[in-house]
């Protein structure tokens, strides 16, 4: 396949607010040892690329300066040692960097199977949270068949993934969002209550449950919800943070720490090694795609924009107008 010698893509000029998102052409990467170029059907949007605007989330060493953390789409080339990988397999692949683009390069073993349930576009919103979810929830925070789990951001990309992931696992799911619409999404997606945290108070809720609490919580919000997911932990209970966007810093009673021997962790998944990208990928393979080719974890998708209305995707990604996940795709007008 004859590769052309440029794309479109998008820069962040500066760091600021979504209008420094702009079209640029720059040359095809060249894959090197170990990864491979994929012609990109769709890029995820998340999160991290609105802190990376913003100047507060650099990429990792050696990772492309383009925002764009997850794409699915054919592989055009590959490097040596790309492993199994061939050109005009269809893949979904996390990346350290370079998404928002028509081609990507991505190492080989962050890469996986396009699962057979699901559309080439749409497998763009699988890697960052599917990985995200399986990490934190499943490994770190070791969820266990029958036990309970709070997601805080249900409606998000990570919160409906989670959703479904714990249900497909046997867990009782709750959700904190904030609209009834948001709150009913999330019912029709297993969770198995609903909280509006802007009309309710969540630690109230769960406390007051039967059995009292739950068992683990994963939390992207942080802030006065640090003290509050303590309070609703089972003993023996884990919280596991992935984002702070009501901030790091609060003040907290940690006896309960203790008194109901509490884990708390959280990780972040761009900077980690690529070895530990790749076992993440290994384990998600063989135990979340069935899943996915089951048909009980399908991507939520709220939007599909073309690849130039990246600034109108971090815009509705910042005023959390959103219900799952937000793609972007090439050649889309």
């Amino acid at each position: 396949m004859s590769l052309p010698a440029t794309m479109h893509c998008i820069e962040i000029r500066e760091p600021g607010e979504p209008d420094v998102l702009v079209d640029a052409e720059r040359p095809v990467p060249v894959p090197g040892d170990g990864q491979v170029l994929i012609q990109v059907a769709a890029a995820g949007v998340n999160r991290p690329d609105v802190i990376q605007r913003l100047g507060q989330y650099p990429p990792p060493d050696g990772a492309s300066d383009l925002p764009g953390l997850e794409v699915s789409g054919t592989i055009v080339a590959t490097g040596i040692d790309a492993g199994s990988w061939r050109p005009g397999d269809e893949v979904c692949a996390l990346l350290g960097g370079g998404g928002y683009a028509e081609y990507a390069v991505a190492d080989a073993g962050c890469c996986l199977a396009k699962p057979q349930a699901v559309s080439l576009e749409n497998a763009a919103a699988l890697p960052e949270t599917v990985f995200t979810v399986w990490h934190n929830v499943f490994e770190r925070g070791a969820l266990k068949p029958k036990e309970r789990l709070l997601v805080h951001g249900g409606s998000s990309g990570i919160g409906t993934t989670a959703i479904q992931m714990a249900k497909a696992h046997g867990a009782e799911v709750i959700i904190t969002a904030g609209t009834e619409e948001k709150c009913a999404a999330c019912r029709d997606l297993g969770a198995d209550l609903a909280i509006n945290y802007k009309s309710e108070d969540f630690v109230e809720i769960v406390r007051g449950l039967s059995p009292k609490g739950v068992d683990v919580i994963l939390d992207m919000v942080g802030g006065d919800y640090i003290a509050g997911n303590l309070k609703c932990l089972r003993p023996d209970g884990r919280l596991v943070f992935i984002a702070f966007l009501q901030g790091a810093k609060t003040t907290v009673d940690f006896m309960p720490l203790m008194l109901k021997r509490l884990t708390v962790t959280g990780s972040t998944l761009r900077s980690r090694s690529l070895n530990d990208k790749a076992a993440i990928a290994s384990a998600v393979g063989q135990t979340v795609w069935p899943w996915v080719e089951q048909g009980v974890l399908k991507p939520k998708i709220d939007r599909i924009l073309p690849l130039s209305g990246a600034a109108e995707a971090h815009r509705i990604m910042e005023s959390s107008s959103h219900i799952g996940k937000i793609l972007l795709k090439p050649g889309l007008k």
